[in-house]
């Protein structure tokens, strides 16, 4: 699974990045990571540790099952789990509390790995869609991914400002491209978003930009219209690149819990959501629902969110995250 920002994006090139303080990096990272997980590991972990794995017997299954639910890993995973860590621990596989956390730990870092964790940048130019309701993060995510491909990856980018709704969206995204140090192509607002992508796809060919970052507008699930539209964008460029967009990102915001799953069932029916940014998840309880995306939609997480900080938006590792809940 990716852990760094060289491999989550995938470039062609074989030169090995450099790399002489990513671990300390990475254990600076995870530190914030349980940090802001506290809450989740409040509502999981420390209850867990405390209560739960005395005694492997029914009532600790049925605690386990009401924990695991309570912080959001959804009804169907949680079932899955506690199922496995039964038999196993029925069979003699598992015969203390000890045995029965590090067991958890990992069952919960193996739900999340579905489908292909990383993002590949190839294609020339690599077309970068991404949806999602307003306040998710949205357009905050565009910017951190934009500075981190041009300044960590050597990557030129070009945002599409395709949330021509919203006035602050594209005031918001040219603040970012200002300071990630890349183009931008925005229109007047009320302008067609198709439009807004067509041009900035051509402009990304003739310029020779690397990849086109397309924002659309936050869309409230409930609303089919522009559940539409945003299909319609994906058409377009379609039209322009037949195999693009190449990656979907749809940003969630963790502390929606279940809703935030009901959202990307309906992402998924109008455009094909090839990942998830899961956002806030340093202001939340419900970290499961991490977990519960991955199982029930079979969609990986590919980053996620802690904070407001560059540094706080990392590639997704279901052993650090699984981790980070847990442990005490």
């Amino acid at each position: 699974m990716p852990r760094t920002w060289h491999e989550l994006f995938i470039t062609g090139n074989e030169a090995p990045p450099p790399a002489a303080e990513e671990p300390e990096e990475r254990r600076g990272f995870f530190r914030r990571l349980r940090e802001n997980l506290s809450k989740t590991r409040e509502a999981l972990g420390a209850e867990l540790q405390a209560t739960v794995f005395q005694n492997l017997d029914d009532e600790t299954w049925e605690r386990l099952e009401e924990t695991l639910i309570y912080a959001d890993v959804g009804a169907t995973t949680t079932a899955k789990i506690v199922e496995r860590l039964e038999t196993e621990a029925s069979t003699g596989d598992l015969s203390s509390g000890e045995q029965l956390s590090h067991r958890l730990t990992e069952l919960l870092a193996e739900v999340a790995r579905v489908g292909d964790p990383t993002i590949d940048l190839r294609p020339q130019p690599t077309v970068i869609l991404m949806v999602g309701v307003n306040g998710t993060g949205k357009t905050s995510t565009i910017g951190k991914i934009a500075w981190h491909l041009q300044k960590v990856l050597g990557k030129s980018v070009l945002l599409a400002a395709g949330d021509t709704y919203r006035a602050a969206a594209v005031e918001q995204l040219v603040e970012w491209a200002e300071r990630a140090g890349c183009d931008i192509v925005r229109a007047a607002q009320g302008s067609d978003p198709g439009a807004v992508a067509f041009d900035a796809i051509a402009a990304a060919q003739a310029r020779g930009h690397d990849v086109v970052i397309v924002d659309t507008a936050g869309r409230l699930h409930t609303q089919e219209h522009l559940m539409e539209e945003l299909a319609k964008v994906r058409r377009v460029i379609q039209k322009q690149l037949p195999d693009a967009p190449h990656e979907t990102l749809l940003t969630i915001d963790a502390t929606t819990g279940q809703n935030g799953l009901r959202q990307a069932l309906l992402f998924r029916e109008a455009v094909d959501v090839s990942g998830i940014v899961l956002t806030k998840l340093d202001g939340t309880a419900k970290g499961g629902i991490a977990l519960a995306i991955a199982q029930e939609l079979g969609v990986p997480v590919k980053l996620i969110g802690i904070g407001e900080r560059l540094e706080d938006l990392r590639p997704f590792d279901p052993d650090d995250f699984a981790r980070a809940v847990i442990e005490a």
